[in-house]
């Protein structure tokens, strides 16, 4: 999966051209718990790479989702409101927060492959 790409914020971008899926990777969900509710960003909002995006609550925590990159919201996950255990069950898919248009692609060099994420991972413990 060469379009997948994450930040040291545990948040994964899958790319398809110009416009990026970002969720948050199967370690931030297992550090949250079961996720309880989802705010994803708003359609046409404009985000700076490393920008609060967004907020997951837990029954541990509340967390904050932060764009790996910069550049416009396309569109929040809406079935994240009915569903947010998705996060949990499918994090690197169903589970997705929102959908952005990249402002500059050339951001997605400072994320890591999916090798240097989970080397950072085993890093953390």
């Amino acid at each position: 999966m060469s379009n997948l790409r994450f930040s040291k914020d545990h948040e994964w971008i899958r790319l398809d051209g110009a416009t990026g899926t970002v969720g948050i990777t199967d370690y931030a969900q297992n550090a949250l718990g079961d996720v309880v509710f989802v705010e994803p960003p708003e359609a046409g909002r404009e985000l700076n790479r490393g920008d609060e995006a967004g907020v997951i609550e837990s029954v541990k925590a509340a967390s904050e989702v932060y764009a790996p990159v910069g550049g416009t919201v396309i569109a929040g996950n809406e079935a994240l409101a009915e569903n947010p255990a998705l996060v949990n069950a499918d994090p690197l898919g169903e589970g997705w927060i929102f959908t952005i248009t990249l402002s500059d692609p050339g951001e997605l060099d400072g994320l890591m492959d999916e090798a240097a994420y989970q080397s950072y991972v085993e890093g953390l413990a």
